[in-house]
């Protein structure tokens, strides 16, 4: 066998030089509900359970026991346009009413929150600056296994740190989560790293840090990076509407081994394996039976499961698919037209009707009203940016805005029209009445 040709390393000094600057530091502050893990003796996670968000183990950032309890923590970012936006992870900024974005040069700024995805841990903020630098995106279908990878962020709040790595494994579907098609990299990624750029060797951004696997809370040779073309196609949706929406096909799936795949009369064990159906889902509706193997979507062959559930859930509700499916030992195609998942109860839009007041709200129904001993108001269904900080949350209920009530959207719209730099609210939370000031400008 011949000799394979050296290959040259990458110039890591050129990457960090001109990439490093549109790396951003990420802090945040809020309240959050301590989880039973975090409520024990020690916060750190099971052994059981290796799989962890970047927040925990970091010194200083575990929350205390019981109850509600503040919190603060600390994570990366990078700009991906001049005039400001963000890209980091969903879980950096989970429940934060402060978030902060340090640059290179030091400079810092509130940042609002744009909106966030907790299926793919994507989240975008907004601050107010101008002339920013930018990183540079790359083709994550170009990079291969062993491509050499470089991480920049800030690991245990050690900004600008790098470590450079290969691709170990690409299109890993890990537990709990089937939407993402992770990058595996053994590039050093440790707490603080989330939401930081993973760079190919020529300086382009190819995926956004956000998960590790470690027994001991730091690193152990795998982290997952999810790739830069699901960040940006959740980006452009949070940016055009404030949320994102996912596809559902309304099934049941699992690997095949390779018994299986001889029982059901397949040479090789590729393919998703489709276990139940749910009645009235797409899947149902395109006529999927439970036992059908999924072969290819869209034309491209299926070799997991995994590889299914991300096409579908990165696709939009009322997309067609066509599958190939084996059926009674011979193929044959499907197509589906998608459903919608349903929304996260993590997922954070900014304002997709009240702009920059930052709130989601509807009117509540006479049942509704009636529960809550009210007779007019407009429920706080999700909050962002300007009355996150202020302290709002969901589940509040909108009584008044600058002492006038209000029972419909067009109140609060009409209001907001005038572009006041602050807004006085009445809100109803556990029976109670209680203003809250929100500065908007």
């Amino acid at each position: 066998m011949a000799a394979l040709p050296a290959a040259q390393v990458p110039n890591y000094r050129a990457i960090v030089q001109t990439q490093g600057p549109a790396v951003v530091g990420v802090t945040v502050a809020g309240l959050r509900q301590a989880s039973d893990e975090e409520a024990g003796n020690d916060a750190a996670p099971s052994a059981d359970d290796p799989f962890f968000r970047f927040f925990r183990g970091v010194p200083g950032l575990r929350l205390p026991p019981q109850g509600v309890q503040p919190f603060r923590g600390q994570g990366s970012g990078f700009i991906v346009s001049a005039d400001g936006l963000v890209l980091t992870n969903a879980h950096v900024v989970r429940d934060a009413r402060q978030v902060t974005v340090k640059l290179s040069d030091r400079r810092e700024f509130a940042a609002q929150v744009l909106g966030s995805d907790p299926a793919t841990d994507i989240a975008v903020l907004k601050i107010d600056a101008s002339g920013l630098p930018v990183v540079t995106l790359g083709n994550v279908q170009r990079a291969q296994v062993g491509d050499w990878v470089l991480a920049i962020g800030a690991p245990y709040g050690f900004e600008q740190t790098a470590s450079q790595g290969i691709v170990s494994a690409k299109g890993r579907s890990l537990p709990g989560e089937n939407v993402v098609p992770f990058i595996q990299t053994d590039a050093a990624i440790n707490p603080g790293n989330s939401g930081g750029p993973l760079f190919d060797a020529e300086g382009r951004v190819i995926g956004v840090n956000a998960q590790i696997y470690s027994r001991s809370g730091g690193f152990q040779g795998l982290a997952f990076s999810i790739p830069i073309d699901v960040a940006m196609h959740v980006k452009d949706q949070i940016v055009m509407s404030g949320k994102v929406e996912h596809a559902r096909l309304g099934v049941t799936l699992q690997d095949l081994s390779a018994p299986l795949a001889a029982s059901f009369g397949l040479k090789a064990p590729d393919g998703a394996l489709v276990a139940s159906v749910m009645p009235g889902s797409a899947a149902a509706k395109a006529g999927l039976k439970s036992g059908d193997v999924i072969t290819a979507v869209d034309g491209q062959p299926v070799q997991v499961a995994g590889d299914v559930s991300s096409r579908v859930g990165l696709a939009r509700p009322g997309e067609r698919m066509k599958l190939a499916i084996w059926r009674d030992r011979s193929g044959e195609d499907l197509r589906v037209t998608l459903g919608r998942a349903e929304p996260s109860q993590d997922s954070a839009s900014a304002a997709p009707e009240q702009g920059a007041l930052g709130l989601a709200i509807r009117p509540l129904n006479r049942q509704e009203l009636k529960r809550a001993g009210l007779d007019h108001g407009l429920l706080v269904e999700q909050v962002s940016g300007p009355s996150q900080l202020a302290g709002i949350e969901p589940g509040d209920v909108l009584l008044s805005l600058n002492g006038q009530p209000v029972e419909r959207l067009e109140q609060v719209k009409d209001v907001l029209a005038k572009h006041p730099r602050q807004v006085a609210l009445l809100v109803s939370r556990d029976g109670q009445q209680l203003f809250v000031p929100v500065q908007l400008g």
